[in-house]
């Protein structure tokens, strides 16, 4: 990459807690950040925000096929061929009081929208980066966003959003030994108990402490420290570690 390139990143759910902050962090790292995010999220204005200029705002509902493949054809007219896609689009589905449906109590409708947008989302815009890497691609990096609620089971995440991350945290391991041979990784964060708008679907900011205690660190994460490990997986410091998980839960699941 000629010096003086800035690489562009590609984040989806660009506009959530966790996603709005990594682009916050890209963009700060000196990227130029396209903010994707569902049809009438406000991209544009999260764009607007980011340091720096030239980032931009694309409207792409995750679920459809040609939407991953424009949103990438927008990005590369606009700012050039994507280096860094981070997948960090998510839903998690719950009853009106923050519990979880039981697996006897699930819907099919539940369970098929939770694994479309978690794990079809993740994949689409995976496939439309892997079909546009044909040569070596230096700084190309693919970072997706798992959970610990795949590797511990969840304790307030539903069956359909254990088994969406899941599903998310081994297709990361297929694509890095597929992206290899073009000297592009890709990784995944697992990210714990964070204090974004989905955490507070189900844990009542009064009862933070009681959370916290069975943590080690003894807090709520952030979705900056999401975006802090992301960060490093994009950077060149990151250039050898390849179909990991980095988990980022303050010590809740140790390995």
């Amino acid at each position: 990459m000629p010096e003086g390139t800035r690489r562009v990143a590609l984040v989806t759910g660009g506009c959530g807690g966790i996603g709005a902050a990594i682009c916050r962090r890209l963009a700060a790292d000196g990227l130029l950040v396209a903010v994707v995010d569902r049809p009438g999220a406000p991209v544009g204005e999260i764009a607007a925000q980011l340091k720096g200029a030239g980032h931009i705002g694309i409207e792409a509902d995750v679920l459809q096929e040609a939407a991953a493949e424009t949103a990438f054809t927008e990005v590369e007219r606009r700012l050039g061929p994507v280096s860094v896609l981070v997948t960090a689009a998510g839903i998690l589905l719950l009853r009106p009081d923050g519990s979880r449906n039981p697996i006897a109590e699930t819907s099919l409708e539940e369970w098929q929208q939770t694994l479309d947008i978690n794990a079809r989302g993740t994949f689409l815009f995976c496939r439309a980066y892997a079909r546009r890497v044909t040569e070596p691609r230096e700084g190309g990096r693919v970072v997706t966003v798992g959970s610990v609620a795949a590797q511990l089971g969840g304790y307030r995440s539903s069956s359909s959003y254990i088994a969406s991350k899941a599903a998310v945290l081994g297709f990361t391991k297929g694509l890095a030994r597929e992206l290899a041979t073009f000297g592009v990784t890709a990784n995944s964060v697992a990210p714990g108990l964070i204090d974004a708008p989905m955490l507070r679907l189900s844990l009542d900011p009064a009862d933070d402490a009681k959370a916290a205690a069975g943590i080690p660190l003894g807090r709520i994460g952030t979705p900056e420290d999401v975006a802090g490990a992301v960060s490093y997986l994009v950077s060149p410091d990151a250039s050898y570690v390849t179909g990991n998980t980095i988990d980022v839960n303050g010590g809740y699941r140790m390995q």
